[in-house]
């Protein structure tokens, strides 16, 4: 497949560079790489992206992109975002084709998590 005209790369704000790795490396077994003190590149989550320093955040209510995770399970991924200092901000709900919720990182940006496997 072309990667002419397709989504290649997202970026994010992050108040504290240090956390969002430390939370999104714990969670989601992402990686790193540093391009100086106000940006870090992030690779294995899927499709690749940044964090740039900013007290900005990213939240649908604000008209944010939200952009969502797949688990095949869903409750222990809702148990790891929350003992790496993440925040529920919707708890699990079905619709149809599966069920979601939505939570944010540690700098307040808003994600979420489906699956389509039942309880």
């Amino acid at each position: 497949m072309s990667a002419h005209e397709k989504i290649n790369y997202v970026e994010f704000p992050a108040r504290d560079i240090e956390r969002v790795k430390s939370f999104f490396r714990t969670v989601f077994n992402w990686e790193f790489v540093d391009y100086g003190p106000d940006y870090c590149a992030f690779e294995n989550a899927g499709l690749n992206g940044g964090f740039y320093k900013s007290d900005l955040v990213s939240e649908t209510k604000k008209g944010s992109a939200l952009v969502v995770f797949y688990s095949n399970e869903i409750e222990a991924t809702q148990e790891k975002i929350e003992k790496a200092g993440g925040r529920i901000v919707q708890t699990i709900f079905s619709f149809p084709g599966g069920r979601r919720f939505h939570f944010c990182d540690p700098n307040g940006n808003e994600y979420a998590v489906w699956s389509d496997i039942d309880a």
